[in-house]
């Protein structure tokens, strides 16, 4: 087989010197692709940023998971698995992830986003889910730009703010991740992770499980995030729709909910 010699740039990332040039001889005609962060860093980056401990403040909100205690919706291990498999399954956060995949892709088209950012908060069924998601969003920027720095960030957030735009969180979590060249099926599996340990974390602490059944439930939960990030990567960017009236009911219960822990 002929072959021939070609200089590739090789891209480090998390070092001083982010490139250096290498010579390699490959065979006429094959195309090297080089792969984005997929490694340890990419994978790093979205532990810490869908960690419960992460600073957007999504401790204080449970997705209407609190009325559905109060009304006796979610009892047990079992009750809690059903109600967030289905909500990651069929409702806002599967919605999200189509949302997300939509932003990723959209990192360097300002107008694109803006709009995907409009659809995202306007398509939360209640004005407390509405608040979770857009507060949430503007916090992980803020947060991941001061950590992570990025001049693709800085540009979207100058944008947003001079257009006067929320930032729901799938949106901000898109931008970041394609930012950083961090793939998005391993994007969309830890933000949908994020989801379902925040859920188990409210119901922990609304005395609906001890820490073992939450860990349980986690670990039952694995196939229906995995299965709606494998659908969301392959999704329409315009496939958005979520089937989860009963989550929407206990957010407009929650409002005027008489004693509560969480803020929807």
């Amino acid at each position: 087989m002929t072959t021939g010699t070609t200089t590739i740039t090789i891209t480090i990332m998390g070092t001083a010197t982010p490139t250096t040039m290498a010579t390699v001889t490959v065979p006429v005609g094959i195309t090297i692709t080089m792969g984005t962060d997929a490694g340890a860093e990419g994978l790093l980056k979205l532990a810490a940023w869908t960690s419960p401990s992460f600073p957007v403040g999504a401790f204080a909100y449970s997705h209407g998971l609190e009325w559905a205690v109060e009304a006796g919706l979610v009892l047990d291990a079992d009750t809690l698995h059903q109600w967030a498999a289905h909500l990651i399954a069929a409702g806002a956060p599967r919605q999200d992830a189509v949302l997300l995949a939509r932003a990723y892709r959209q990192v360097d088209d300002g107008s694109a986003l803006l709009e995907t950012a409009e659809l995202a908060a306007a398509l939360k069924g209640t004005a407390e889910l509405a608040q979770e998601t857009v507060v949430q969003g503007g916090a992980f920027l803020r947060t991941v730009r001061a950590a992570w720095p990025d001049a693709r960030l800085d540009g979207v957030a100058t944008l947003f703010a001079r257009e006067r735009f929320d930032l729901a969180l799938p949106v901000a979590v898109g931008i970041a991740a394609a930012a950083h060249r961090i793939p998005l099926p391993e994007t969309l599996r830890f933000f949908l992770h994020g989801v379902a340990a925040n859920t188990v974390s409210a119901a922990i602490r609304l005395s609906v499980i001890g820490q073992t059944d939450g860990q349980r439930v986690t670990a039952a939960l694995e196939p229906a995030i995995l299965s709606t990030a494998s659908a969301a990567v392959a999704a329409d960017p315009d496939d958005l729709w979520s089937a989860a009236p009963m989550v929407d009911w206990c957010s407009m219960r929650h409002e005027t909910q008489h004693t509560r822990l969480f803020r929807s």
